[in-house]
């Protein structure tokens, strides 16, 4: 089992930015920052093969970034022009088994998320 522990939530406002981490106990080729607001869905926000590959959802492209260390196994979500529909809790995942590229696999590791609150 993979452990992943994330880092760098708090409260901005509208505009912000925030940058996220996600250490993970080992290597898995495949890295995403997952997002779920309350009463919603969970949604997937961005992942990123090993080889750097990126992929992201249509609401934070142009303002998110995703990237990784993959000597350190660390994740990192850079989040720029920060609105209200941000907030959530992010959750970092990552998975050995990819299918169709990184976005379209199921990841089988978890975090415990941390919070982003964004105020108008």
């Amino acid at each position: 089992q993979v452990r992943l522990v994330e880092t760098g939530g708090g409260s901005v406002q509208a505009g912000g930015s925030l940058r996220l981490s996600c250490v993970a106990s080992a290597y898995r080729m495949c890295m995403g920052w997952f997002r779920q607001a309350p009463d919603k869905a969970r949604e997937r926000v961005a992942t990123i093969h090993s080889s750097g590959t990126t992929t992201y959802a249509d609401s934070v492209k142009g303002r998110f970034t995703i990237s990784r260390d993959n000597a350190k196994n660390v994740l990192y979500l850079e989040m720029h022009s920060l609105q209200p529909e941000d907030t959530a809790m992010y959750i970092c995942a990552a998975t050995g088994i990819v299918i169709g590229g990184c976005w379209h696999s199921d990841m089988d590791h978890w975090g415990q998320g941390t919070q982003v609150t964004v105020s108008s």
